[in-house]
């Protein structure tokens, strides 16, 4: 069974930042899209961000100018920098990543708490 590792949350302070990171070691055939999803207590899981095998990147509103996604092909890593991190953006987050045009795989989840 395919398992993404997540890693890179924890607890910054309002302003700081965090950089995730997400690695795909078992998915056999083609990584198509990569991504990151949140989910904060009481509410939907939300995109944040993904990127297309060919470097497409969609950002969600509330994470434009301040994240940033990347990934490395040779690793089936993604990651996402973030910067100027608000207490809004406290969730759990979690990694997706399409592979095959079909099959679906998500990360475990990384809590992010930011808090003064």
């Amino acid at each position: 069974q395919v398992q993404l590792v997540e890693s890179g949350g924890g607890l910054v302070q309002p302003g700081g930042s965090l950089r995730l990171s997400c690695a795909a070691p078992g998915i056999i055939g083609t990584i198509n899209t990569m991504g990151w999803y949140r989910q904060a207590p009481g509410k939907q899981r939300e995109l944040v961000a993904h990127i297309s095998s060919r470097g497409t990147i969609n950002y969600s509103d509330p994470v434009k100018g301040r994240f940033s996604i990347s990934r490395d092909n040779a690793k089936n890593t993604v990651y996402l920098q973030m910067n100027s991190l608000k207490p809004e953006d406290t969730a759990v987050y979690y990694c997706r990543v399409v592979a095959n045009i079909a099959d679906v795989y998500w990360g475990q989840g990384t809590q992010v708490t930011v808090s003064s």
